[in-house]
C-alpha cells in the first residue's frame, strides 16, 4: 500500500468514527464524553485531509483549500511528464 493509500485509509477510518459518533450523540445529547471524543476526531480529521490536500489534491469538489476549478490547473492524464521531458 503506498502513502497516498494510507493516508486515504486513515481519513475514511476516521470519518467513519466521526459519523459513529454523531449518531451516539443524536441518541445520547448529554454524553460530554463522547461529545469531546467527536472534537479531537473531527480535528484529526481535517489535519489528515489537509495534509492528503497539499501533497495529493483536493479529495473532493468540496474541498475547503481549493477553489472548485483547481482541477482545470494542473496537467491532464495524458499529459505526462515524459512529454514535458523531450521538450
Amino acid at each position: 500500500m503506498n502513502e497516498q493509500m494510507r493516508l486515504m485509509r486513515q481519513i475514511r477510518a476516521q470519518q467513519f468514527a466521526e459519523w459513529e459518533l454523531h449518531i451516539f450523540l443524536d441518541t445520547h445529547p448529554a454524553n460530554r464524553d463522547a461529545a469531546k471524543k467527536l472534537r479531537e476526531v473531527r480535528e484529526k480529521t481535517a489535519e489528515l485531509v489537509s495534509k492528503y490536500e497539499e501533497t495529493y489534491g483536493p479529495i473532493n469538489e468540496n474541498s475547503a483549500n481549493t477553489s472548485r476549478w483547481a482541477w482545470i490547473t494542473g496537467p491532464w492524464p495524458w499529459e505526462s511528464s515524459q512529454e514535458e521531458d523531450e521538450d
